[in-house]
């Protein structure tokens, strides 16, 4: 199976970029609603619609969510794509559909995807609510939970630039975790089946991203939904777009979750899900947090008339301005950089630093600055 052709052949060419909102996705789940696939389960804070989409006949229950956290959209463009192979008529399509009962919530938290922000529109991170249930979008996931009575649940996110995987200086592309269902970090059965599907993508996606795979924490939090549903008994898989590198648009990130989904349901009918993999799941090396966007070595800088040698680094803060998102370089880090990498690395090889207020970055200040009187540099890169 070409699986890199599969996802061109199904990518839903109306979603791009990062910036994704119901109104983006709402025409996408009236075309695919072909056979009253599609409901609506309830109104975020603001009263916006949280929509489910079920599609398959077959036996085993896929439980799936994405944005829940609204600036996290990379996930949703793949689960978009997803539904176009199950729509496709091909051989795997069919495969997939007489297999699964696939239960989608394609955008959870639609006010925090509209205003661009990690929590909902009562500031509530969603994910730290799976108890307490204090919020509308965690009772209408909780609600859908327990009326389809899934065997496997997929958690849906995005993570930061910042992260790496271990110590290799490549980026974690893609990450997961099979969620601990108590602080000891104990496996069974249910956490079990999560391990072995972790596993089993991860085998597919060295192919394609070899080392930029990434085992988050199992740090256990009941708070969290990942934890509760393992805890409940549900095999859980939580799943983190990260950077793929030139990719701040997450296209690239895009389609290995694509190609992770795919894996991960011909996995299961293969029934890789009996084999205990928790030695190659263990393998997958940690995150870790050894990014910046920007890095710049070896740049001079007079400070209080002391002239000296050091590092800075950037990084981009998502900012909605117009519908749009803008990726705004600030400086983020000065002089200790050990252990740190950038996305994108500039060697000064000792040029001075010289901005409009001085000869040295401060923290928080745009990344606008020259480095000796050849190289200006805006928004963290070289004016061209």
């Amino acid at each position: 199976m070409n699986l890199e052709q599969l996802f061109l052949d199904n990518k839903e060419k109306t979603i791009e970029g990062r910036y994704l909102t119901l109104e983006s996705v709402e025409p996408i789940l009236k075309r695919l609603n072909t056979d009253n696939q599609l409901s609506v389960v309830g109104q975020s804070v603001q009263g916006r619609t949280i929509y489910k989409y079920v599609i398959g006949s077959g036996k085993t229950k896929i439980y799936l969510w994405s944005q829940m956290h609204g600036n996290e959209s990379t996930t949703t463009k793949a689960l978009f794509d997803f539904l176009n192979l199950l729509h496709s008529g091909t051989e795997l399509a069919e495969r997939f559909l007489s297999n699964f009962t696939f239960c989608c919530l394609p955008m959870l938290n639609p006010d925090g995807a509209f205003l661009y922000t990690r929590a909902n529109a009562n500031e509530i991170d969603l994910n730290r609510d799976s108890q307490a249930l204090t919020q509308p979008e965690s009772k209408i996931l909780r609600a859908v939970f327990e009326e389809f009575k899934p065997d496997y649940c997929y958690n849906l996110h995005d993570q930061r630039t910042i992260f790496g995987v271990a110590d290799t200086g490549k980026p974690a592309t893609v990450s997961f975790l099979a969620p601990s269902y108590n602080e000891e970090r104990e496996i069974n059965a249910s956490r079990q089946k999560a391990i072995n599907l972790i596993a089993e993508m991860n085998s597919v996606l060295q192919e394609f991203i070899p080392g930029q795979i990434g085992r988050f924490d199992d740090s256990f939090n009941i708070n969290c939904i990942g934890d509760t549903f393992q805890y409940l008994g549900v095999p859980t898989v939580l799943f983190e777009a990260g950077h793929f590198p030139g990719d701040y648009q997450r296209e690239m990130t895009r389609k290995y979750i694509f190609i992770a989904l795919v894996s991960s349901f011909t996995g299961i009918c293969e029934n890789v899900v009996v084999i205990n993999r928790t030695k190659e799941y263990l393998n997958i090396s940690q995150n870790k947090v050894v990014f910046y966007d920007l890095m710049y070595k070896k740049v001079k800088i007079n400070y209080d008339g002391n002239e000296k040698i050091t590092n800075f680094a950037a990084q981009y803060k998502e900012e909605l301005v117009d519908g749009k998102i803008n990726f705004n370089a600030y400086i983020a880090k000065i002089d200790d950089l050990e252990n740190f990498f950038g996305h994108e690395v500039f060697d000064a090889q000792g040029a001075s630093y010289e901005d409009e207020d001085g000869n040295f970055p401060k923290i928080d200040q745009k990344a606008n600055f020259c480095l000796g009187k050849e190289q200006k540099f805006v928004n963290g890169l070289i004016k061209k």
